[in-house]
């Protein structure tokens, strides 16, 4: 049979969240990139992302290490100089409270504490904060680890009317195929003294630096003058607010799609793995790997029943997959009771563990568990993440089995 002229790649976090995750994406470009099968029609890599703006954020600026050239246009549109030290992903910023570098938190919406590896050992540090601020649409278990001084602002949700000084106002977000388009509330807001994002953010930062030169309030009545900063710092928003204007948005360039390689060469770049093994724990040759994953009555952290009809598991979550060839490898049987035991990375048994996880007999890899998220990630540690892009290894969780008494 031959093989197809053309290739779509899709991945999700199964290949992102190892501790080698951004080496397995660049295998697969390099793959696609063999066979051309980037910067044509029908053909290309597809990032699946769960979160309706997670790709947005990243595209106006939103990171721990925005560039050199973003920066720049940031300081001149606005007459200031921006630090250019990086700043702190989700993983950094835990460790950084763990240490005590960091004093304060505050949290765009999420659920900080519950998403974090090694959740037990994070708890306390938290509690330790100077100040602790959750921007919320809905209370979470992170709420309950309170700092010395701890405040939740309570926003208004994205289906919701956001009503401003210039009318009925409208965001924007962008979906993993870079489609860019407005989002607007319609369901009355849950109470009148809501605020938006917009409006908190720019509030706080009015508190906080009452001589700045941005005026934040005026940019609040009317989001266009938000997006109107926006394409002054970013070219590739041009005509901004006419564009979201145009039914379905608009789409924004990616120069790989139009074959424009930005790199010194001018050319697509291979890039070599420096190693076969795909994360320091296949040294030891682990016999049990554990994943973790999402059930379908979930989205992130919130749960909002106890079936997962994509796998037949109804009423509860305290189990553990396995294929059929596993289990009588392991000696167990479906239903049965096991404890899960984490292990330290050259191999030994370590404190992080997991009892009387009933037995599911699935069509899975073998020498593979599954697991349900969040319940499981107290089984890695803040250090088991991608260097490259602080991702945890929620996939490859080194494990052994034993029996429950």
């Amino acid at each position: 049979m031959p093989l197809p002229e053309r290739t779509i790649i899709c991945y999700g976090m199964g290949i992102t969240q190892h501790e080698h995750g951004t080496q397995n994406v660049q295998q697969l470009v390099n793959l696609l990139l063999m066979k051309g099968n980037i910067g044509k029609p029908g053909a290309g890599i597809c990032p699946l992302r769960g979160h309706s703006n997670v790709q947005g954020d990243r595209t106006v600026g939103i990171t721990e290490k925005p560039s050199a050239e973003f920066l720049a246009r940031l300081g001149e549109r606005y007459g200031f100089t921006p630090p250019h030290a990086p700043g702190h992903a989700a993983i950094a910023s835990m460790q950084a409270i763990c240490t005590g570098q960091a004093r304060a938190l505050i949290c765009m919406g999420g659920n900080f504490a519950l998403a974090m590896p090694d959740r037990e050992a994070s708890a306390v540090p938290l509690t330790q904060l100077d100040l602790a601020v959750h921007v919320a649409t809905k209370l979470n278990r992170s709420h309950l680890l309170t700092a010395r001084h701890s405040y939740i602002l309570p926003v208004l949700g994205r289906s919701e009317i956001d009503m401003q000084k210039n009318g009925a106002q409208a965001v924007t977000v962008e979906d993993s195929m870079s489609m860019i388009h407005a989002s607007r509330g319609v369901l009355k807001p849950a109470g009148v003294m809501l605020k938006s994002e917009c409006a908190v953010v720019a509030g706080i930062a009015q508190a906080a630096l009452p001589q700045s030169v941005v005026a934040w309030e005026y940019l609040v009545e009317d989001y266009d003058r938000i997006r109107n900063d926006i394409e002054a710092v970013l070219p590739e928003f041009a005509d901004y607010n006419q564009r979201i204007r145009h039914p379905g948005g608009f789409h924004l360039i990616n120069a790989a799609a139009e074959r424009r390689w930005m790199t010194p060469s001018g050319k697509a770049n291979f890039i070599t793995s420096k190693g076969l093994l795909e994360d320091p724990s296949s040294a030891f040759n682990s016999k049990l790997v554990m994943a973790t994953v999402r059930s379908h009555d979930q989205y992130n952290t919130t749960i909002y029943g106890m079936d997962d009809r994509y796998r037949g598991v109804f009423g509860q979550r305290d189990v553990v997959f396995m294929s059929a060839k596993q289990a009588k490898i392991c000696r167990v049987k479906n239903g049965e009771r096991v404890n899960l035991i984490a292990l330290t990375p050259d191999g030994k048994r370590s404190s992080r563990r997991m009892d009387r996880l009933k037995v599911v007999i699935y069509p899975m890899a073998d020498r593979s568990l599954v697991t349900y998220f969040p319940e499981s990630n107290h089984m890695l540690t803040l250090d088991n993440h991608d260097p490259l892009s602080g991702i945890p290894g929620y996939k490859s969780i080194p494990v052994e089995l034993e029996p429950s008494n």
